[in-house]
């Protein structure tokens, strides 16, 4: 009998081989050896998970031969599907726990300050973690020096909300240790899903020369006042409509589907509101369909800067500092507003930062976009 051979490649499970008929360990047809074998560890929100993709490429750039997985949130899992840098991606369970945990990696991207991701990084066997981890007394800690900047924003309000310049991506890989050269976003659509952009374009009536403008309008329950108001959006819409190859999309989550209804009701047949509950993919299918997305900081702000649409953001409680748009688009901000940004869930000040929104040169700037 042929001695066993447990192969050095990325493909073998130890459960079947790739290719019918093949023997794994006599003669692989297509073999990738592992290389230095890389944990992600990104629990955070949404639109954090598709930021922190940036860092795919620098990974790659220092460890081009290597192995990467990365673990994150069910609700996040779809976002990192058809990812040409990932080799594995679990979803936070234990099941996933438990496999991580008797695997052994060189090194562990711990990029979040939470509790749990810190004690999860603490659990695994790994020859180097860097971000941020857990002390003995259960405290969130710095794992290296370089991530100590990144710490320290948490800490210092004045710090994160008024001096630093940096944008989150440089923040956090630089953190890690990686070299910072402005990475986009990895978002990738697979051919059924171009295919579906292109069904449903004509489906609604889109012609090739039209320009689609979307109107994001909602944000997660988490932070309720990352979202204009409804007359607010009203009154871009109607500074928009009437516009010769011009379309307008609503664009949302089921958490709006109520919202944009209201917006389809009141606006008529100048919008056509996009599904709000057929999964997150869909979604991006749906804003992908635009050239020009309106939006607050939002998970759909930073699909719109994955896809490399034309983004107009607009902030109010959040860094817009930290926001890197990639020279393709703009952001509104409320200048001379004291409190602002204050990273609040509730407003003790009737949402100033909302109410002061210039729709007006929202709508200007949307026309100068797809007059481009």
């Amino acid at each position: 009998m042929t001695p066993l051979i447990i192969p050095d490649c990325k493909h073998f499970t130890g459960y079947k081989p790739c290719f019918p008929l093949t023997l794994c360990y006599e003669s692989c047809i297509q073999a990738e050896p592992m290389g230095v074998k890389i944990l992600i560890i990104n629990l955070d929100a949404m639109g954090a998970v598709l930021q922190t993709t940036a860092m795919l490429p620098a990974v790659k750039r220092t460890y081009p031969q290597s192995h990467i997985t990365w673990i994150t949130e069910k609700n996040a899992f779809r976002l990192l599907e058809n990812n040409p840098y990932l080799d594995a991606v679990y979803t936070w369970e234990p099941e996933s726990w438990l496999i991580l945990q008797n695997m052994e990696f060189d090194v562990v991207y711990s990029t979040d300050k939470t509790k749990r991701s810190a004690a999860f990084a603490k659990t695994l066997r790994a020859k180097e973690t860097l971000g941020f981890g857990m002390n003995d007394d259960g405290k969130i800690i710095p794992l290296n020096k370089e991530a100590e900047y990144s710490y320290m924003l948490g800490l210092n309000d004045a710090m994160k909300f008024r001096e630093n310049t940096l944008f989150g991506t440089q923040i956090l890989q630089e953190s890690l240790r990686l070299e910072f050269k402005r990475d986009d976003y990895v978002l990738t659509l697979c051919e059924s899903e171009r295919e579906f952009c292109r069904s449903y374009k004509s489906e609604i009536g889109i012609r090739e020369t039209d320009k689609v403008i979307g109107f994001n309008t909602g944000c997660s329950y988490l932070y309720p006042n990352k979202k204009m108001t409804i007359d607010q959006h009203l009154d871009i819409i109607a500074k928009l409509s009437g516009r010769d190859g011009v379309r307008l999309l609503l664009l949302g989550g089921p958490e709006d589907t109520e919202r944009n209804a209201e917006i389809a009701r009141r606006a008529g047949s100048t919008v056509v509101s996009t599904p709000t509950t057929e999964g997150v993919r869909r979604g991006i299918c749906y804003e992908n369909i635009c050239d020009v997305v309106i939006t607050g900081d939002s998970f759909g702000m930073h699909a719109a800067i994955g896809l490399k649409k034309f983004v107009i953001a607009w902030f109010g409680l959040s860094c817009w500092s930290e926001i890197d748009l990639y020279d393709r688009g703009i952001k509104l901000v409320p200048e001379g507003l004291a409190c602002a940004p204050c990273w609040k869930k509730q407003c003790p000040f009737n949402l100033e930062c909302v109410h002061m929104i210039d729709t007006a040169r929202i709508a200007e700037e949307a026309r100068r976009a797809v007059g481009r």
